[in-house]
């Protein structure tokens, strides 16, 4: 028998954005999986999901900060990336003290698969609720991420991280 899930009105918002999260993630992993890529590890899907969207290429920098984990983790990850094919480090062009990421080509399919497994997810929200309801929800998180953005943080170093 499957288990009956809440509904939405018996949720608060935090614990239906980490549903929607893991709805979209299981999906992508799968679809990784089954093409290959099944050992992009814990964070990896938005290293290669956003170098994908980022002209393939970002600072090091600024990953780290985007990804609001320690240097250290990060540094780990990357490295992990750039040792199993999905990822390749340089030196900045513009500045020869900063690192750069971009995706491989073996990255670049695995970020074609992720987009496609999103896409299939963003199809079928699309089929249940209309472009209505998402626009509105996409308002919605903009302006959550906004809120989050306006608020003091603790930096990583006070973390614990």
């Amino acid at each position: 028998m499957a288990e009956r899930l809440p509904s939405s009105n018996e949720m608060v918002m935090s614990a239906l954005l980490r549903h929607a999260r893991n709805t979209y993630g299981s999906a992508m992993r799968l679809a990784l999986a089954e093409a290959g890529y099944d050992d992009i590890p814990r964070n990896g899907l938005y290293v290669i999901g956003g170098l994908a969207l980022s002209e393939h290429r970002i600072p090091l920098g600024q990953l780290i900060r985007e990804l609001r984990i320690s240097k250290q983790a990060a540094g780990q990850l990357v490295d992990m990336l750039v040792l199993r094919g999905y990822l390749e480090r340089s030196v900045d062009s513009q500045d020869r003290r900063k690192l750069t990421v971009m995706l491989t080509e073996r990255g670049l399919a695995a970020a074609a698969t992720q987009a496609a497994a999103r896409k299939r997810i963003d199809s079928e929200l699309l089929a249940r609720v209309g472009q209505e309801s998402i626009d509105h929800t996409c308002v919605t998180l903009a302006a959550l991420i906004e809120i989050g953005a306006e608020q003091p943080r603790l930096d990583e170093d006070e973390r614990g991280d």
